[in-house]
């Protein structure tokens, strides 16, 4: 996520990434999928978070096998 942070003009995934490090009590080191999903659910920050996660997460799991 840390990797989306930052951008000039922000867009859905640096708008997340911004808001999960902004956020202290994020669980920034969890692994697991369904823990931050749940996280999310709670305290989405826009409207659309939790399918902006879940497109980050599909990312995130193909690269981890390239």
């Amino acid at each position: 996520m840390m990797s989306y942070r930052g951008k000039k003009t922000p867009d859905e995934y640096s708008r997340l990434a911004d808001w999960m490090f902004a956020d202290h009590d994020f669980p920034k080191q969890e692994t697991d999928y369904h823990e931050i999903s749940t996280y999310l659910e709670v305290l989405s920050p826009f409207p659309n978070a939790l399918t902006v996660f879940d497109e980050l997460w599909e990312i995130y799991v193909l690269k981890q096998y390239e």
